[in-house]
């Protein structure tokens, strides 16, 4: 008995640090790769560069990318395309003739705003860095741009040297050095086809320990059969009265909303004074019990009083969602990444409608009703099995409440004290074997 005490506990110690390592079992593939094709090069080398989003449903929101590297020699970029560096540097060397578009040794590149010059623009570029993912739309999880480089090794397919130090400049993710992988065919006409003259690939994971040190969401519950509301715990992502915890009280208007916000970066959360303090919360109400189905009610509010949060999506693990009937007021997808376990499923806004969770006071919430019909010999509302396994929110883990304070039927007063004392008797048993 002792022995497997050790093997449960070493077991659930590496699952809680898999994360910090970029490995999300609800989607185990997932990644962003930047690919770098040498297109050309004759005297100057002409890339395409290419970023694919390859997580099912985590995305880059605004203020979007910002691919930063460092150049191994005095590499200067001439001219891009899709794309533009926010700095063109020290070029005092080119006394002549038309400068450089960036002569930094560690260039930072950012995608074109929409509606940019058409000769500027490359195919799937202005989005201002914004990257969807690949369930809610795979058609806007690719961002291309072009660049013309000189002044780095021999002007040859040989002679070029991939950057180092590769930064996605979104919060959470580091990303590796190029590896060399087979050169990329591009078709013509459906017959013809050209090639890259080399082909990189850089691999961007994300971790949600590198993101935030804190978690950014928390669930609520509650049920029809129970007066009871459970709160997220108290202090899911940070407590009142801590160094650098700072809220604001309801209806208290902060000076700092008076400050003029950069849209180039990422704003801090200003939360409104909770008891969580959380920026988001989302509430998962089992609303009405039916002879063959059974329907939930799930409201995501937003008291981030300093963003609003566009193209939000929520993963909701439970076991009953293979039987999800019908969904009111959101798009939802299956995950479904482990064969026939359908347990994982997604939901997200609808275009024009509520896609975007705007702030605290301004209707700072979303919601919708889902219909599941009740699976034949597993079905239940005893011990909290009609409540989410596990939820996120944009990708990052959301905290639930314990297991014991989940709603109660109102017939399990008796069941639970018989839990209780099979738990002590366990316990003690466990004691006598040691």
């Amino acid at each position: 008995m002792a022995t497997v005490l050790v093997l449960l506990f070493f077991f659930s110690l590496s699952t809680s640090i898999l994360p910090s390592y970029g490995f999300d079992p609800l989607d185990p593939q997932g990644n962003i790769t930047i690919r770098w094709d040498l297109m050309s090069s004759s005297g100057t080398n002409d890339l395409k560069v290419t970023i694919f989003n390859q997580q099912l449903y985590r995305h880059i929101e605004p203020p979007g990318w910002k691919l930063k590297w460092h150049w191994l020699g005095k590499e200067v970029i001439w001219d891009m395309r899709g794309a533009e560096a926010t700095e063109q540097g020290n070029c005092s060397e080119f006394k002549t003739g038309n400068l450089p578009h960036s002569c930094e040794r560690a260039p930072v590149i950012v995608d074109l705003l929409p509606g940019a010059p058409y000769n500027m623009q490359t195919k799937n570029c202005c989005k201002g860095g914004v990257l969807s993912s690949l369930k809610q739309d795979p058609s806007l999880s690719v961002a291309t741009f072009q660049l013309s480089v000189s002044g780095g090794g021999a002007a040859d397919s040989a002679g070029f040297e991939m950057p180092v130090n590769f930064s996605l400049g979104v919060p959470g993710y580091s990303c590796s050095n190029g590896t060399e992988v087979k050169a990329t065919k591009f078709p013509l006409d459906g017959r013809r086809w050209t090639q890259a003259l080399k082909t990189w690939n850089v691999t961007c994971m994300y971790s949600p320990s590198l993101a935030s040190p804190t978690p950014k969401c928390c669930v609520s519950l509650s049920a029809f059969y129970d007066s009871n509301i459970v709160p997220c715990p108290k202090c899911s992502c940070s407590c009142q009265g801590q160094p650098g915890s700072k809220c604001v009280k309801f209806g208290e208007t902060p000076s700092l909303l008076k400050q003029k916000e950069d849209p180039n970066e990422v704003s801090k959360p200003v939360v409104r004074c909770t008891q969580h303090m959380c920026p988001i919360r989302v509430h998962w109400h089992v609303k009405q019990n039916y002879k063959q189905y059974w329907r939930v009610k799930m409201t995501v509010t937003n008291f981030n009083i300093m963003k609003n949060y566009s193209d939000w999506n929520l993963v909701v693990l439970h076991p009953n969602l293979k039987s999800l009937t019908q969904v009111f007021s959101f798009n939802y997808s299956p995950l479904g990444q482990y064969g026939y376990f359908n347990d994982t499923g997604m939901f997200w806004g609808l275009k024009f409608y509520n896609q975007m969770l705007v702030q605290e006071g301004v209707n700072g919430n979303v919601q919708s009703e889902i219909l599941l019909a009740k699976d034949t010999g597993n079905f239940t509302f005893k011990q909290g099995w009609a409540f989410p396994r596990r939820i996120t929110f944009n990708g990052d883990e959301c905290v639930m409440p314990q297991p014991d304070d989940y709603p109660k039927l109102p017939n399990d007063a008796n069941s639970a004290r018989s839990s209780h004392f099979l738990t002590i008797l366990a316990f003690m048993l466990v004691v006598i074997m040691l």
